[in-house]
C-alpha cells in the first residue's frame, strides 16, 4: 500500500509555525527519560503546594494535549479538526477520583458530552473511564470474586446505575459509547459490566464499546468467547483496540504478587496479538465495530490494507480509525484527507485535575520504543518545508 503518512504538509495543515516550534520543544523535553521524571515531580509538588504555575503548563503542554478547560472550551478545537475531516473524542480526563459526589460529577459531564454528540457530526464517540464511575479497589474485590458488605454492595448498584444511565441516554441518542480499559486486576468486573450493556443496549447496532488492551496476551480468547455469547444471543459487539497503557505498573504487581504477568513477553508478540485481533474483527464485521486506536502505522496500513482486500468502503461507519491530541498527527490528518473516520481523543478538565493524564502521556512517550524519535522527525521535516518556501 501506498505510504500516507509522510506527508508533514498534510499532517500540520493546522498548526501555526509557532505551535510547531512549541510541539519541537515539547517533544525534545519528553524524549529525555530523566528531564520527564525531574519535571513530573517538581510539577506535582508545584501543583500541590499551590505555586501560581498553571499558566504555564497551560501554555506548554495542556494546551498541546488537550482541548480545553471544560467542554465548551473545546468546541472551537472541535471544528478546526473537522475543517480536515478530523473527528473528535471528548474525554473528561480526570482521574483517581474516590468520593460519590465526584463519581455523580463525571456522569453529568459524561451525559453532557453524548448531548454533544448527539448536536454535533463532528463528535461521533462519548467516552468514559470506569473508575470515573466508581472506586477502583470496589471493581478489583468484585473481579477477585470477594463477598462485598451491604455497604458495598449499595455502593455497587450505584456504579452499576451510572453505567446504565449513560448506556441508556447514548442508545436513546443514537451516540456510540467508549468504555476504556484499565488495570488487569480490576479489568474483569468492567468487562462483565460492559458486557451486560452490550447485551442490553446493541441488540440492533453497535452503541457500547468496551475496550480490549492488547499487550494482554488474553484478549484475543476472551474476545472470541463474548462473540460466540453475541451469536446466542443476538446482540452486536464494539471493541475499541489498543495496545495498553500499563505496561510496568502490570509487570510489577505481577512480580510482586507472584502470579504470571498478563503482559506479552515480547513487543513483536504484542505486534502480532493486537493485528490477529484486528483480523478477527475484520472476518466478522457483520457483527462487530472497531475503533482501532492505535499510533502505530504499521497496524495502521494493514488494517486499510484488509478494507481494500475485502472491497470495504473507507469510510464504513463499522470501522474508525482513532489518534489521541497531540500525537500523530501524520497518521490522523492524512487518514482523513483519504475519506477514513477518524478521530482524536480531545481530553479536557481542570487543569490541576488532568495533570495525572498528561504525566501517563509523558511516561508513555517514554516507553514507547520509537514514539517521540517519530513525532520529532515529522516536525523537523515540516520545519524545513516552511522554511525552504
Amino acid at each position: 500500500m501506498e505510504k500516507l503518512f509522510d506527508n508533514t504538509q498534510v499532517a500540520f495543515a493546522l498548526k501555526s509555525d509557532t505551535e510547531l516550534d512549541r510541539a519541537y520543544f515539547l517533544f525534545k523535553m519528553i524524549d529525555n527519560q530523566p528531564l520527564v521524571r525531574i519535571g513530573t515531580a517538581v510539577t506535582n509538588f508545584a501543583l500541590k503546594a499551590n505555586l501560581p504555575v498553571e499558566g504555564l503548563i497551560r501554555a506548554t503542554v495542556f494546551d498541546h494535549f488537550c482541548g480545553g478547560i471544560n467542554e465548551v472550551d473545546c468546541l472551537s478545537v472541535v471544528d478546526k479538526l473537522y475543517t480536515k475531516g478530523v473527528s473528535s473524542v471528548l474525554d473528561y480526563s480526570v482521574e483517581g477520583k474516590e468520593e460519590e459526589d465526584q463519581f455523580d460529577a463525571a456522569l453529568e459531564m459524561t451525559l453532557k458530552t453524548i448531548e454533544f454528540a448527539k448536536e454535533r457530526l463532528a463528535i461521533p464517540f462519548a467516552v468514559f473511564k470506569p473508575t470515573g464511575f466508581g472506586r477502583f479497589e470496589l471493581y478489583e474485590k468484585i473481579g477477585a470474586k470477594q463477598t462485598l458488605t451491604d455497604a458495598e454492595q449499595a455502593e455497587w448498584s450505584r456504579v452499576v446505575n451510572r453505567f446504565d444511565s449513560v448506556c441508556s441516554e447514548a442508545h436513546k441518542k443514537n451516540v456510540a459509547l467508549l468504555i476504556d480499559g484499565e488495570e488487569s486486576w480490576m479489568q474483569d468486573a468492567a468487562d462483565q459490566l460492559v458486557t451486560e450493556m452490550m447485551q442490553k443496549y446493541n441488540k440492533e447496532k453497535c452503541i457500547v464499546f468496551n475496550t480490549l488492551q492488547l499487550y494482554r496476551w488474553d484478549r484475543l480468547d476472551y474476545l472470541k468467547k463474548l462473540h460466540q455469547k453475541a451469536k446466542n444471543e443476538g446482540f452486536f459487539i464494539g471493541m475499541k483496540l489498543v495496545r495498553g497503557a500499563y505496561m510496568e505498573k502490570e509487570i510489577a504487581r505481577a512480580i510482586e504478587k507472584g502470579y504470571p504477568s498478563p503482559i506479552c513477553e515480547t513487543k513483536d508478540a504484542t505486534d502480532k496479538n493486537y493485528d490477529e485481533t484486528v483480523m478477527y474483527m475484520m472476518e466478522h464485521l457483520d457483527q462487530m465495530s472497531i475503533f482501532s486506536g492505535t499510533h502505530n502505522e504499521l497496524s495502521t496500513y494493514k488494517l486499510m490494507d484488509l478494507m481494500q482486500k475485502k472491497a470495504i468502503k473507507t469510510n464504513d461507519d463499522r470501522i474508525w480509525f482513532g489518534q489521541l491530541y497531540g500525537m500523530s498527527d501524520n497518521i490522523s490528518y492524512n487518514l482523513a484527507i483519504n475519506d477514513y473516520n477518524v478521530a482524536k481523543y480531545l481530553p479536557f478538565g481542570p487543569v490541576k485535575d488532568v495533570m495525572p493524564y498528561l504525566i501517563r502521556r509523558a511516561e508513555e512517550n517514554t516507553s514507547v520504543a520509537g514514539q517521540t524519535s517519530r513525532e520529532l522527525s515529522m516536525i523537523k521535516t515540516e520545519r524545513k518545508r516552511r522554511k525552504g518556501k
